[in-house]
């Protein structure tokens, strides 16, 4: 069934049955070819009815799907001509692990971060209507994206738009509202088959051609609404304005094809309510949803992967849970990512002073505030471009307040295979312009652990550690508490750099060497505030200034530098090595290093045109 696949218009045409034989090929293909390139697996596994369901109703290259999150998109991929490239999934010039509109039309929004959709499809479902347009728009959000407040920001002006707009919520974990006994359950069968969708519209196109049949059929309609909060909790999606359907069986693709047919046929808002189970069809992921949710290369046949290698997440929980036997105000908050930020361990044995906010991190930002005026000392977990929704609350509930907040900031930097959305290139920016901001950035484990226990004991004020995935590189030294360290003399360029890039920057200065320049490197421990007068220091020395680093070039430490070396009267040819103004694709760190000329290649040719034939200005 799989191969005869090569447009969702070849699904439309389908019987159920091959549906249901579809969505097993779907299953087979998706676990050999994740097993192989890694990805999000356990939450695609879960939606693969559901996405062949929506696309056996709608036409995803006029009708709008908009995806909350995204990486429960593989299977929207491979119905939709990308099967065939499947192979490259988050690598280097290969197809995204997100929904992308320069990939397909089918695609219908950029998805990487969470509970977006129903206003993304609101705003859409406005452009329709004002354009006279006819085309259905889709909100698909999961459970876990319902614990952000922008979720309900949507919902709350959606369903009081009467803007004929769908919103799919895939609950695979939280329920929504308890199931009232077998009643309950049994009406919710009733609501979804068929013969009674059929009923409906019958009723409704009966009455609309007789004369008052409307005010018939209102009336009718308030009494059965009635009758059923009387009888029957109503749902908080109903007292928004929405028609909700539900709860059906997200396994079900029959029940679920129904379902749809007639949630497009209400003509206003409607929320579909599908429960799924996360990693459906793989034993091993259906166990352990959370360790296959993104996941790398693994044995299909055991579900082994890879061991883990120690890494700054991992040694960051460590840290904390030695702190947090130390220091009994320090708390530890995470926004749905205990794990993913290596605060799992923490969770268990500091139980009491640990809180998951789920995915709200301005509301982590506030609470935070909160906790550090009465006295406590929050540490926020959080990865870098998630950090990016909690900015106002930042700058409003903490530093202007200058409150004791440490920010743990994971995955700064290029994060990899994730990508635009998920690359941590803009903290540098805004975490630099905030007053009274202290932000740190560690090289190694040793420095990471020395550097948060400065943060949570000594600094005054917000703080940030950031900090990236994966491991630490060639360098391991401490930083002395030092703003900034000469790792090396050289008389003819400085190199500044911060982070794990300084091994880059180390290894370029050792081919520069050989090559005859002689290159002083400045490591900065701190990049809030800039330590300038240490690199004035040197480069007035030197006459020319080179800086290394993993973020935008707008605001970055390099364009600081660079002003205050204008400021000092300092003269120097100065050459920025960033990510620049653009998005950065997916890949891995290394590729996308080597394409930015960050790496030691990189920076060694940049010198060179630096140094070549030019005197010392």
């Amino acid at each position: 069934m799989l191969e005869q696949i090569r447009s969702p218009e070849d699904l439309q045409a389908m019987s159920v049955s091959q549906l249901k034989a579809l969505c097993g090929e779907l299953r087979d293909f998706l676990l050999d070819s994740v097993s192989q390139t890694g990805g999000h697996l356990a939450s695609n596994l879960g939606a693969v009815e559901l996405t062949v369901a929506i696309h056996h109703v709608f036409d995803t290259a006029r009708d709008r799907l908009v995806f909350d999150v995204g990486h429960q998109c593989y299977i929207h991929k491979l119905l939709t001509g990308r099967m065939d490239r499947f192979h490259t999934l988050r690598q280097l010039g290969g197809i995204s692990g997100f929904p992308k509109p320069e990939e397909s039309v089918h695609d219908a929004f950029i998805a990487g971060h969470a509970s977006n959709s129903v206003s993304v499809a609101l705003g859409m479902a406005h452009a329709r209507t004002l354009s006279g347009a006819d085309y259905s728009v889709i909100a698909l959000i999961g459970d876990g994206a319902l614990t952000g407040g922008l979720s309900y920001e949507g919902l709350n002006d959606a369903g009081a738009s009467n803007e004929p707009l769908i919103v799919i919520l895939n609950d695979n974990g939280m329920s929504i509202n308890p199931n009232v006994g077998g009643v309950s359950t049994h009406l919710a069968y009733i609501r979804t088959r068929a013969s009674y969708y059929r009923f409906k519209k019958s009723y409704r196109n009966f009455l609309s051609h007789v004369p008052g049949g409307k005010r018939v059929y209102r009336f009718n309609h308030r009494i059965k609404t009635a009758l059923k909060k009387l009888l029957f909790p109503c749902t908080m999606f109903e007292d928004m304005g929405f028609t909700y359907l539900g709860p059906v069986d997200g396994h079900n693709v029959e029940q679920l094809c129904h379902t749809l047919r007639w949630a497009r046929e209400l003509r206003g808002p409607v929320l579909v309510h599908v429960k799924t189970r996360k990693g459906k069809g793989y034993a091993p992921a259906e166990a352990t949803p959370d360790r296959f949710h993104g996941v790398g290369p693994f044995d299909r046949s055991t579900g082994a992967v890879a061991p883990a290698k120690r890494d700054f997440s991992a040694v960051f929980g460590e840290t904390m849970e030695k702190l947090a036997d130390r220091e009994p105000r320090l708390c530890a908050i995470t926004a749905a990512m205990a794990e993913g930020t290596g605060l799992e361990a923490f969770s268990h044995y500091h139980k009491a002073r640990f809180f998951d906010v789920g995915i709200a991190e301005g509301h982590a930002v506030s609470m935070a505030g909160g906790m550090a005026k009465q006295g406590l000392i929050p540490v926020f977990a959080v990865y870098s471009s998630f950090l990016q929704r909690g900015y106002d609350m930042l700058f409003h509930d903490v530093a202007l307040q200058r409150l004791h907040v440490v920010l743990a900031v994971d995955r700064a930097g290029l994060v990899g295979p994730d990508g635009a959305t998920h690359h941590g290139v803009a903290d540098v920016a805004y975490l630099s312009q905030i007053p009274g901001m202290t932000v740190l950035a560690p090289a190694s484990f040793q420095e990471l652990s020395e550097m948060l226990e400065e943060a949570v004991l000594s600094v005054e004020g917000p703080v940030a550690v950031r900090y990236p995935r994966g491991g630490q590189g060639q360098y391991t030294d401490g930083w002395n508490h030092r703003a900034a360290l000469r790792l090396r003399e050289g008389a003819d360029v400085t190199l500044v750099s911060y982070g794990v890039l300084i091994n880059e920057t180390l290894a370029a200065a050792e081919r520069l060497a050989a090559a005859g320049i002689h290159a002083e490197v400045l490591k900065l421990n701190q990049i809030a505030p800039l330590p300038a007068a240490e690199v004035a220091e040197s480069v007035r020395r030197t006459g020319r200034l080179v800086v290394v680093e993993d973020c935008l070039a707008a605001g970055s430490v390099g364009q600081r530098l660079a002003a205050a070396l204008e400021g000092a009267g300092v003269p120097a040819r100065v050459r920025l090595l960033n990510t620049g103004d653009r998005f950065v694709p997916h890949g891995s760190v290394a590729q996308l290093r080597r394409m930015l000329d960050i790496d030691a290649q990189g920076i060694f040719e940049t010198v060179c045109e630096v140094c070549h034939g030019q005197d010392k200005t």
